[in-house]
C-alpha cells in the first residue's frame, strides 16, 4: 500500500502552493483538495498563460491526474461550475466528495453583513461566506453535496431553514431568494455536477490500496488555523497537515512526505498580527515586485521579511520533511535583505510564537543581497549569497530546503 504525501501552507497562505503541486503532480495519479473553499486562489503559469484556481485542485493541469475535492472543502457550485468551464474533458478527471458542505449563496451575504457592522474590528474576510459555511456544518445545520441529487428535497429545506432564521436575516438585512429561484439553482447545479459526486474517501482508499501516487493539497496556510494560528484572524478550517487527513478520510498512517511551502519572504492578507511586516520602502517595493495582489480578493497584501520563528513553529505543527522556497527572485537586486531570527517579548528575547503574537518586536538578521536568480534552474548556478541565504532559512527553521522557485513559471523550478 502507497501512501500519500501532502503539501501545506507553512505562512499566512498565497505562499505558491498552486505552482509547486502544478509542478510535482507529474509524478502523481492523485491530487487532492482537503479543506477551505473558494477563499483559496492557487496561481499556475504555464507557457506564460495564466490559470487561477480556487477550488478544482492544482493537479487538472496534467491530464493524467485524477483531481479530487475532499469532504472537508466547503464548495459553492456556481463557483466551481464557471471554475471548471476553463477546462475540457474533466469527467473521469475530477471528483467532489459527497459529504463536503454546500457554500450558497446566503452565506456570503452573512459573511459581507457581517464584517460591515464590526467596523474596525472586521477579521479581514474574504467575504465569500467560508465561516458562516463551516458555522452551519459544525452547529449540525449545513447541508452536503450529495444532497443536489435530490433537488426538491433540498430546497424544501433550505426553505425551513431560512424561516427559521428569518429575524437573524431581518437584521443583517438580507433578503432570501424565492422557492422557484432556489429551485432553479438547485437543479442547474445537479445537471452540471452529478457526474462528478461520489465518495471520495472510498476512492482514495482504493488508490492507496493499488499503490497509486496520491498528493494532498492544502489551502491557506498554517498561521491561519483555526486552531493553532492568530485567532480570532484566522481561516475557519484546520489548515495543517493534520487537518488533511479528517479533510479526505485518511488515518495518520498513511502519510508519507510532508512539504512545507514558504515565500522567500512573508505577506498576509487582512487584519491580525504580523511581526515581521515592513510598512516602509522595502515592503512596498516587496509588493510591487511579487505583484501581491490577492487572487480570491484582489486585494493588496501586506509585506515583510520572512519569519523564521512562524517557519520553525509552523514546522513542527505539520512535521515537515521538506520546504519548497517560492518566490526568491522577488528579492533580486535588494541592497541586503532581512530575516526575523527571534521576537522580543515583554522585554526578553524569544524563539517561540506566544499566543498573544500581536505584542512582539522582530529581532532581525541582516544579510547581504544579491544580483540575480530569475529564471535559474541549477542550483550550482545561484549566486553565492542567495546561497547563504537559503543556508540561514534552514538553519533557523530546523528544514531543509528541498525546492526553490525562481519565476512563476512551472519550469523554473530547483529540484535538489
Amino acid at each position: 500500500m502507497s501512501k500519500a504525501d501532502i503539501v501545506v501552507g507553512i505562512q499566512w497562505g498565497d505562499e505558491g502552493k498552486g505552482k509547486i503541486v502544478d509542478k510535482l503532480c507529474e509524478n502523481y495519479d492523485y491530487v487532492c483538495r482537503s479543506a477551505g473553499g473558494h477563499n483559496a486562489g492557487h496561481t499556475i503559469w504555464v507557457d506564460g498563460i495564466r490559470y487561477a484556481l480556487h477550488l478544482v485542485p492544482s493537479g487538472v493541469l496534467n491530464k493524467q491526474c485524477i483531481n479530487v475535492i475532499g469532504n472537508g472543502v466547503v464548495v459553492n457550485p456556481d463557483v466551481l461550475i464557471s471554475e471548471m468551464a476553463q477546462f475540457e474533458n474533466l469527467e473521469g478527471r475530477l471528483f467532489i466528495s459527497d459529504r463536503a458542505h454546500l457554500n450558497l449563496n446566503y452565506h456570503a451575504l452573512i459573511d459581507q453583513a457581517r464584517e460591515r457592522l464590526k467596523g474596525d474590528k472586521a477579521i479581514g474576510t474574504t467575504g465569500r461566506g467560508i465561516g458562516p459555511s463551516y458555522e452551519d456544518k459544525i452547529s449540525r445545520n449545513g447541508h452536503r453535496v450529495g444532497e443536489l441529487l435530490e433537488p426538491e428535497k433540498l430546497c424544501e429545506n433550505l426553505m425551513k431553514d431560512f424561516e427559521l432564521k428569518k429575524t437573524y436575516f431581518d437584521a443583517l438585512g438580507i433578503v432570501m431568494p424565492s422557492y422557484d429561484e432556489i429551485l432553479k439553482d438547485l437543479k442547474r447545479f445537479k445537471e452540471v455536477l452529478a457526474p462528478y459526486i461520489t465518495d471520495t474517501t472510498r476512492m482514495l482508499w482504493k488508490a492507496l490500496d493499488e499503490d497509486k501516487r496520491v498528493l494532498l493539497e492544502g489551502a491557506q496556510g498554517s498561521m491561519l488555523d483555526i486552531d493553532h494560528g492568530t485567532y480570532p484572524y484566522v481561516t475557519s478550517s484546520t489548515t495543517i497537515s493534520a487537518g488533511a487527513l479528517s479533510g479526505l478520510g485518511l488515518n495518520p498512517k498513511e502519510i508519507g512526505k510532508v512539504i512545507g511551502i514558504v515565500k522567500a519572504y512573508t505577506t498576509r492578507v487582512g487584519n491580525g498580527a504580523f511581526p515581521s511586516e515592513d510598512l516602509g520602502e522595502d515592503g512596498e517595493k516587496i509588493g510591487l515586485i511579487g505583484k501581491e495582489i490577492g487572487v480570491s480578493t484582489g486585494r493588496k497584501r501586506r509585506c515583510g521579511w520572512f519569519d523564521a520563528v512562524a517557519v520553525k513553529y509552523t514546522a513542527r505543527l505539520n512535521g515537515l520533511d521538506a520546504l519548497s522556497l517560492m518566490k526568491l527572485d522577488v528579492l533580486d537586486g535588494f541592497e541586503s535583505v532581512k530575516i526575523c531570527k527571534a521576537y522580543e517579548y515583554k522585554g526578553q528575547e524569544i524563539d517561540y510564537v506566544p499566543c498573544d503574537l500581536e505584542n512582539v518586536k522582530p529581532i532581525y538578521e541582516v544579510m547581504e543581497g544579491w544580483d540575480k536568480v530569475a529564471g535559474i534552474r541549477d542550483y550550482d548556478l545561484l549566486p553565492e549569497n542567495a546561497k547563504k541565504y537559503i543556508k540561514r532559512l534552514e538553519e533557523l527553521s530546523g528544514v531543509k530546503v528541498g525546492y526553490i522557485s525562481t519565476s512563476p513559471e512551472r519550469e523554473d523550478t530547483i529540484i535538489l
